[in-house]
């Protein structure tokens, strides 16, 4: 594959190397893993200094999309999900923007006595039973994500529903309920056997749990959710703004 810059432009270099290493870990021979022409032959193939392309690459490495390693080069990073705090959006919406197709695995949705942190949450006394739905979630290729949600006992949601649907387009369409707020823990820990089954993982592998504690427009408690990710397919980004 021939790969050029033009260096009459007033575009830097380095930003031009950068775009076009953009370009390049997006197609189908690159992605996933597979290694990067080695840095000499870029250099000479695009006539620029190894020094410029490092530049460019390093800064590809830190937002990792690629890694490097000293005696084998420069590899695409497998593509991980990626989910952040402003703004928040449900799953399927996080999906959609990033232009992955979900594929559901497992669905259940079940009566369960809740535990005596939801029934916290939801100021309820413990041992009241409530609906709870359980979802195994991914792409195509294998599951990455099980969900566990449990809602309060003032929603009448049901086993009827088609959860094929976007869980807060339920709520809403159906019965009137705006989700607004999301207040959420993530914690990283070993995959037990329950887990590791799900995810298609070993026990003892790395995953992310995300817990939500959710609230609609009057700042009710509407869900309290748990997701448990793989963590080789899953990113949390955090942007902060200091304040002077």
């Amino acid at each position: 594959m021939k790969l050029t810059i033009d260096h009459n432009s007033q575009t830097p270099l380095h930003k031009q190397v950068e775009k076009l290493l953009r370009e390049l870990i997006e197609k189908p021979e690159y992605k996933d893993g597979k290694l990067l022409p080695k840095e000499v032959d870029l250099s000479e193939q695009l006539n620029i200094s190894r020094n410029t392309l490092r530049q460019s690459i390093n800064t590809l490495v830190s937002e990792g999309l690629l890694t490097r390693k000293k005696g084998v080069g420069t590899r695409v990073e497998k593509k991980k999900i990626f989910s952040g705090a402003s703004n928040w959006l449900s799953f399927s919406e996080e999906m959609k923007i990033l232009g992955i197709e979900i594929h559901n695995f497992e669905l259940q949705i079940i009566r369960h006595e809740v535990s005596s942190e939801v029934a916290a949450f939801f100021n309820i006394k413990a041992g009241i039973k409530v609906m709870r739905l359980e979802r195994l979630r991914g792409k195509k290729e294998f599951p990455f994500v099980y969900f566990i949600s449990e809602f309060s006992p003032e929603i009448p949601i049901s086993a009827s529903e088609n959860f094929n649907r976007p869980l807060y387009e339920i709520l809403e369409a159906d019965y009137g309920i705006i989700a607004e707020t999301s207040k959420e823990e993530i914690n990283a820990a070993a995959a037990d056997n329950f887990i590791a089954s799900k995810l298609e993982i070993k026990p003892g592998d790395p995953i992310l749990i995300r817990k939500r504690y959710v609230y609609d427009i009057h700042n009710n408690p509407i869900e309290y959710n748990i997701g448990c990710y793989r963590a080789d397919s899953f990113t949390y980004t955090l942007e902060s703004k200091r304040i002077f």
